[in-house]
Order: C-alpha cells, then sequence, then structure tokens
C-alpha cells in the first residue's frame, strides 16, 4: 500500500496524497509509539516530490483531520510537509473555518474588483485607475496577462479558488469564493458571517464582457460546435449576480463606463441611481447576448421555420429624434441587431455625408425610396412623398431618368427623396442642383434627401453645396428573404418580406388580344411600380417611365382616375397595373380604363367577375393579363 501512494506523491495526485496522510495520521494515533498530538512527527521528504508538496499544501493547509491534526508547511523542515495538531478534534471542528479564513487571498473588508474580459478596449486605463484609488484587483487568463502588461498588481482567479482553470477553461469563475462575493448582501448579518465562516472576501466591482459570439457566427462561415463553443457560460452568470446585488456591487459591461465609474469610486458617492443604472445595462448586455445564441440555434435546428413560439428582437438606439410624425410625438430610432439582418443593407445602415439630422419621417420616407429604387436593375430613379412612388423610370442615361422622373409628378416631387440605384457623380451632381420644376421653369427643385449607393468625390462635393440641409445618404441595396414586423395595438405582425418581382411570375394572357412585346413590357414595370404603392393603388406607365398613379384610396376606382388625371393624354396607349383584383369591370374601373386609351391592364385576377373583365377588355380591344399575385401594401 505504502508503495502505491509513494507513487501518488511523486505524481502529485492530490486525493491519493490526502488518502495516504489521514490513514497515517490514524495508524500513528494506534501505535504505541504514539506520540502527543501537538507533537506530531515530521513526514519524511522522499514521500512528497516537489510539486506535489506545492500543490497539496495550499489546499491542505488548514483542512481539520480526525483528531485534529492538519497540513501545514514545516518551516523548520525546509522541503517537507509535517502534521500538527494545534487544537482538539472539538477545537478544530469550531474552529477550522475561521483558520481558513485567516489563510485565505481574500480578506474580508479589502476592497476588491473582479475583471474579466474578451473586449480589452481601454483595460490598462481601467486597471490602472483602479490600482490608483487602492483597490485589489482578481482576474482571470489573458485579462490578467494584459493588466500585468500594464503594469498592475493582479491576483488570479485560481488564487482565490485555490482550484484551477478547467475543461478548456469552461469552468474558471464559477465557484463559491467568486459567487459567494459578489451575491453577499452587506445588510444581512448572517451573509457576512457565512463569507467569514468559509474564507470568502466580497468583491465591491465587477468588470466583465463576453465571448464575441455574435461577431463570430456573423463572420461567414463557422461550424455548429465552434459557435457552441463561443458560448460564454462564466460571464453572464457574473454578471447577473453582480447586477442583481447592485446595491452592494458595482457591475460594468461596456468600457465607456469606466471614465463615470473611476469619478464615482472617486467620490465614495453612495448614489444608487447610478448603481440601477449600470444594473439595467449589464441585464440588457446579456438578455441582447442571449437573443443571438437563441436566433442563431433556432435556425441551426430549425432550418426552413421562418416562425418560432417565441423570439426576442434585439434593439440599440441609434439617435434620439427631434420628434416623431409630428412635433408633440417624442421619437427615436433603433437599428435591429438580430443576426439575420447582419450584412441585408437598407436605410438603418446607411452613412449620412451631409445635412440635417434625420427626422421620423425622414426615415420612413428614405425608406421607401430606397427599397423601390433597389428592386430595379437598369440604371433607375424614384422620387417619393409620404412613402409612395410619384416618380420613377428607368433609362441608360440617368440624368434622362431623373428627369422623367420628376415629370411625372413635380408637385409631389417638390420637398420629395430622390433616390438612385447608380453612382452619383459630378454630371448628375450638377442636374439634381440645378435642375428647374416642370410647373414654372424657373424655381430650382427643392428634396429632403438624396440616396444612392455612392457617390464620386467631385458628385458628393457638388450636392454638399445645394443646401445645407439637404441630407446626403449612402445606402447598401436591402437585401430579401427578411422577416417584416409591424406592431398592432398588444402585439406584433410578423410576415416574409414581399420579394416577388416580374421575373418571378408568369404573366398569362387572358383577353383575345395579344400585347406586344413592349407592352408587355410596360405592364411589367408598372407592376413592379405598383408594388411600392399604398392600396388601393393604380399605376399607368410607359417605355419605363411612371406616368401617373393613385394610392391609398379606400375604392380602387378613385384611384384609378386619380392616376389618369396625373398621366394625361399620355396615357393612351400605356399599361395599367393594379395591386389587386378589379370586384367590378362594367361601368367601373375596367370599363373607364379601356375608355381612356389604355392598351394593358395588367392585374391579379381572382374575382368572382373576372370574366367580366375579360370581356369588357375584348370589347375594346384592350389586351388583359393575369399576374395570380397580389401586392397589397397598407
Amino acid at each position: 500500500m505504502l508503495t502505491t501512494f509513494q507513487k501518488a506523491f511523486k505524481y502529485g495526485h492530490p486525493f491519493l496524497s490526502y488518502t495516504f496522510l489521514s490513514a497515517l495520521t490514524f495508524f500513528r494515533s494506534r501505535s504505541k509509539r504514539r506520540r502527543r498530538a501537538d507533537t506530531a512527527p515530521a513526514m519524511p521528504l522522499n514521500l512528497l516530490s516537489p510539486p506535489a508538496a506545492a500543490k497539496l499544501a495550499p489546499s491542505l493547509r488548514a483542512t481539520p483531520l480526525r483528531r485534529g491534526y492538519s497540513f501545514v508547511p514545516a518551516p523548520h523542515h525546509p522541503g517537507r510537509v509535517s502534521m500538527a495538531s494545534s487544537m482538539s478534534a472539538a477545537a478544530a471542528r469550531s474552529a477550522g473555518p475561521a483558520v481558513a479564513a485567516a489563510e485565505t487571498k481574500q480578506v474580508s473588508g479589502k476592497k476588491q474588483v473582479l475583471i474579466s474580459l474578451s473586449d480589452k478596449t481601454d483595460l490598462a486605463y481601467l486597471g490602472n485607475g483602479l490600482q490608483g484609488l487602492g483597490y485589489s484587483i482578481i482576474s482571470t487568463g489573458g485579462t490578467a496577462s494584459s493588466l500585468e502588461s500594464a503594469g498592475v498588481n493582479v491576483t488570479k482567479v485560481e488564487e482565490i479558488t485555490n482550484f484551477p482553470e478547467m475543461l478548456d477553461g469552461r469552468v474558471k469563475t464559477l465557484h463559491p469564493s467568486i459567487h459567494g462575493g459578489i451575491l453577499a448582501r452587506r445588510d444581512q448579518e448572517h451573509h457576512l458571517k457565512a463569507l467569514k465562516e468559509h474564507g470568502i472576501g466580497t468583491f465591491d466591482v465587477v468588470v466583465v464582457n463576453l465571448y464575441p459570439f455574435y461577431d463570430k457566427v456573423t463572420s461567414g462561415a463557422v461550424s455548429f460546435e465552434d459557435g457552441i463553443e463561443n458560448i460564454d457560460i462564466g460571464g453572464p452568470t457574473m454578471i447577473r449576480a453582480a447586477a442583481k446585488n447592485h446595491k452592494d456591487v458595482l457591475v460594468v459591461v461596456d468600457h465607456n463606463d469606466y471614465p463615470a465609474l473611476l469619478e464615482y469610486l472617486k467620490g465614495n458617492q453612495e448614489d444608487q441611481q447610478f448603481r440601477k443604472k449600470l444594473a439595467w445595462k449589464a441585464f440588457q448586455h446579456v438578455a441582447s447576448y442571449d437573443s443571438a445564441v437563441s436566433e442563431w440555434l433556432w435556425k441551426q435546428s430549425h432550418k426552413g421555420d421562418t416562425f418560432p413560439p417565441s423570439f426576442t428582437v434585439p434593439l440599440e438606439l441609434r439617435s434620439t429624434l427631434r420628434y416623431g410624425e409630428n412635433p408633440h410625438q417624442n421619437a427615436a430610432f433603433y437599428a435591429d441587431k438580430s443576426l439575420s439582418l447582419v450584412g441585408a443593407g437598407g436605410i438603418a445602415t446607411a452613412i449620412q455625408h451631409h445635412g440635417k439630422e434625420m427626422s421620423y419621417n425622414n426615415y420612413l420616407d428614405a425608406d421607401a425610396a430606397w427599397n423601390c429604387v433597389s428592386e430595379f436593375d437598369s440604371p433607375t430613379c424614384v422620387v417619393v412623398k409620404h412613402t409612395n412612388p410619384c416618380g420613377v423610370a428607368s433609362r441608360q442615361d440617368i440624368l434622362e431618368a431623373y428627369r422623367l422622373a420628376v415629370r411625372a409628378d413635380p408637385v409631389s416631387a417638390f420637398g420629395g427623396i430622390v433616390a438612385f440605384n447608380t453612382t452619383i457623380d459630378e454630371d448628375l451632381a450638377k442636374e439634381i442642383r440645378e435642375f428647374r420644376s416642370p410647373v414654372d421653369g424657373q424655381t430650382r427643385m427643392f428634396y429632403e434627401i438624396v440616396v444612392a449607393p455612392g457617390y464620386t468625390e467631385k458628385g458628393l462635393e457638388i450636392l454638399r453645396g445645394k443646401s445645407k440641409t439637404l441630407r446626403i445618404l449612402e445606402a447598401k441595396r436591402s437585401g430579401k428573404g427578411m422577416l417584416s414586423l409591424r406592431q398592432v395595438a398588444g402585439g406584433w405582425l410578423a410576415q416574409e418580406s414581399d420579394d416577388v418581382t416580374p421575373e418571378d411570375i408568369t404573366f398569362t394572357t387572358k383577353s383575345k388580344r395579344v400585347p406586344q412585346e413592349n407592352e408587355l413590357s410596360d405592364a411589367k414595370f408598372a407592376w413592379l411600380c405598383a408594388k411600392h404603392v399604398k392600396s388601393n393603388a393604380i399605376v399607368i406607365a410607359k417605355n419605363n417611365c411612371m406616368l401617373g398613379m393613385g394610392s391609398g384610396q379606400p375604392n380602387r376606382r378613385e384611384s384609378l382616375r386619380i392616376a389618369f388625371k396625373k398621366a394625361g393624354e399620355e396615357a393612351k396607349g400605356a399599361a395599367l397595373a393594379s395591386d389587386a383584383f378589379f370586384p367590378f369591370a362594367w361601368n367601373d374601373a375596367v370599363e373607364e380604363a379601356c375608355q381612356n386609351g389604355i392598351g394593358i391592364i395588367a392585374q391579379p385576377g381572382g374575382s368572382m367577375r373576372d370574366d367580366d373583365s375579360v370581356d369588357c377588355c375584348n370589347k375594346y380591344g384592350v389586351s388583359l393579363v393575369f399576374t395570380g399575385v397580389r401586392h397589397f401594401r397598407h
């Protein structure tokens, strides 16, 4: 048996070493040569290798054994571990924890900070600031190394727990010596007594941020196993613990809060509001982190399933707006940090190069304009007013497209938003700056916003000179396949985005007259424009140019009349598109369109009176095509 335990000591196995020493204690206490408890003989050096002694001594230094023995280094025999009894068994059981408290690295009443960071921005500034205020710093792994490199004195977590980091770093801080010091309430005597009994010191500040899970899983192709390994466990646990006990523990998760933290500590303040704000930020930090993990795991385990039973949308404040839709409404703009929207483009991620700050209505209008112009592959200009496209034109010459888009409804275009799907160069910028209103030929066109995918240096310079207030946005093309959310009182509506384009469907001829190729092209253009017009929507177009549109009317016939009024004589031979089917034909919208000289009508079909629409078009010699797809927009 001694040979086996000698091997255990040689290789530093703590459990077997402990067992051997316990057995040795027992046998010696029973021998005739038993000595008094306080003069127990020292253990021979050859039973413990130096590494084993170094590893074993701290963990057993104050561990009560049978008959009152405890292990301590033998000061009079260097290189040995001796067994010495300092008290009776009963005394050891009652005083043992107190001995442990005296031996621990943590000292009750000493100001301590726990720091564990993945993002080490401004860590040296924080560490030196805390050290200058007299705080002892306990830290983990890479954070401790960074602090030491910055000249900050650090105690490593394993020196507090007397337990090594294990399981590839999965277990470092999940230990009572850490969480007891965080969670103990300082106004509860029995909490402090428990800490003292177990030799645990308190933490006054906890500074933690989390593994970069979000960045990892959005950086490209990431294996499932790699994603799982980047889920932080110990970090959220410490953050939540400190935030819960914020009355006694300051918790910081954002390096931008370091200066405020140090100022607070310098003043020895007791501002509970400051503590509550940090606690809120901590819980929100963890909640956003968990929402990313949840979203990622849902997609990993439910491929193709769009609607989870529950989910969280992580929103991040980008700006407080001057007001909402109206001056009496407060408003703010938030960015959606969902994983699905990373790299999705759109107005939320646009860069503003110039002009006044964006307003609530600016965001809505710019979004409508950008979503519409992003649908077209050919060089296109879209003009939007109150989220409706009032002018759309596609031409290889983008200057001509711009002029045509404005002329579709110059009154509405004035004060609107103009969007392009091509880079704005010097020539286009000059045209935007100098173009006169078609209404009087004199007034320069005024716009709230210009948005495009890019600008040349000269083009941007010229546009900046048009107006101090003109908002100039640079945006990436909006992505497809997004989840669309809309709030109703007490809940939210969720749907897949409407990504259908003319290329995705078949335009089926229902009339006797088969449309010519250019007429069918006009119908597709008008139908794509109608997709972005508020229902009831009617669009009249010809030669890849919107001539007139009617939007938002309670009945389709009124929208049709508004569109014809704007199109005027140019409507003859043009294409007309409707976002939904016509419920009536005779003496209604279909017949009225035919009588006004329309050459082709595109509609979804699906009405119980579709045959009336067919017969009406046949009577007037108008082509009729069904798309089979509706484009309601409310």
